[in-house]
């Protein structure tokens, strides 16, 4: 299942710099990780803004659940999870 994701990250000014880095390095090795699987398939930066659009390729919205709410920076996140099908266009 495809799913469009769009993150919105909101880290508290008044977190500490160390924490903070630490928790941004462990996402960074956690979102590699699901990119080497194949869960996570795209991801890009929203220009301007601390934000990202992914696209997930996962076998239930359960799945999709569990990967993103086990991010480092989730309880940091807004995030809106668009389903996708194939369009009959598409090649």
């Amino acid at each position: 299942m495809l799913f469009h994701v769009e993150m919105t990250v909101k880290i508290p000014h008044d977190l500490p710099a160390e924490k903070a880095d630490a928790i941004k390095a462990a996402e960074k090795a956690y979102a590699q990780d699901l990119m080497r699987q194949g869960k996570w398939v795209h991801i890009w930066r929203v220009a301007g803004r601390y934000a990202n659009v992914s696209i997930f390729d996962v076998e239930s919205v359960d799945e999709l659940h569990a990967l993103l709410s086990a991010l480092p920076l989730f309880p940091f996140m807004d995030i809106v999870v668009t389903p996708l099908a194939r369009h009959p266009s598409a090649l």
